[in-house]
């Protein structure tokens, strides 16, 4: 049996980001930048880093800037170039390298996450693919793989659904997709159920979903026989959930930090981390910090 092989990346951008309004009201929420980088950015780089290039966008009205930042901006490349400002010129360009292609689809109506990569199933086709989320902000440990190359390491060998999880407060699980799993060697585990947003008193575990999957193509006929579930959304959560009667699906318990960039919160811890390790402003950022009299 051919082994599968991980080339296309699902990214779900079709939200209205209303936690960030007013910011948001004219630009997308994945437009927003963190230090430098707009947060979708960050996701297709992670992807890229995972071996994948072939990027699929499920959009929405008023995201046009998405895809013209990863379009070829020929004016801006012709300035950058007759200036002489070759460093500039080259990260501009890096942004849609050759290799990498492009692919955009609407989501028409806001009906969940499952609702958004079902939009997705005529280009991914009959191939595993990777979901990023791009509000959830992912770093690897510094000098190791990102959490997506991690997942696609032991996806090479297992051929099966893998989920990136992490511990979280009891009083959290409300906000995730919540996992009962057993260990199933050094750095893996083996999901038995999983729930979408329980009530703490009722959830199985604390080993929450972070925003990464790969997923077999097997989820789109799961997700179709979907009824509505929680906030009368089609849940890709109910989707695994109902994989998990076929075929195995594992969970990674990541190496590395996410940062909750759907939040004001998570974008601001993301900005001030991210900016201490930049290589241009992150030592007098730093200085900058150490100033401050903070009561």
């Amino acid at each position: 049996m051919q082994k599968l092989t991980l080339n296309k990346a699902v990214f779900p951008v079709a939200g209205l980001g209303t936690r960030f309004l007013p910011a948001t009201k004219a630009q997308p929420k994945e437009m927003l930048p963190v230090v430098d980088k707009p947060l979708i950015q960050y996701a297709v780089e992670e992807a890229y880093s995972a071996g994948i290039r072939h990027m699929i966008f499920v959009t929405g009205r008023n995201k046009r800037a998405i895809e013209d930042h990863f379009d070829t901006a020929y004016e801006l490349e012709n300035e950058l170039e007759v200036a002489g400002k070759q460093e500039l010129l080259a990260m501009v360009r890096s942004m849609q390298p050759e290799d990498m292609d492009f692919s955009y689809v609407r989501q028409p109506r806001s009906l969940g996450l499952g609702h958004a990569v079902l939009c997705a199933e005529h280009l991914v086709g009959n191939e595993p693919f990777a979901v990023l989320l791009a509000d959830d902000l992912m770093v690897g440990e510094a000098g190791g793989a990102t959490v997506l190359a991690q997942m696609a390491a032991q996806f090479a060998s297992l051929q099966q659904s893998i989920l990136a999880v992490q511990e979280v407060p009891a009083d959290h699980t409300r906000r995730y997709g919540i996992v009962a799993a057993d260990a199933a060697g050094a750095d893996l585990l083996k999901i038995r159920a999983i729930v979408e947003k329980p009530a703490p008193e009722v959830a199985p575990s604390r080993m929450g979903v972070a925003g990464r999957y790969i997923l077999t193509p097997a989820i789109f006929g799961h997700i179709r026989r979907q009824s509505a579930g929680v906030g009368g959304e089609l849940q890709l959560t109910d989707g695994i959930a109902s994989l998990l009667a076929d075929e195995a699906v594992y969970a990674l318990p990541y190496r590395g930090k996410r940062y909750d960039c759907g939040s004001k919160q998570g974008f601001l811890e993301a900005t001030v981390e991210l900016a201490l390790q930049h290589p241009e402003v992150g030592a007098q950022f730093r200085s900058y910090l150490q100033s401050l009299k903070l009561d």
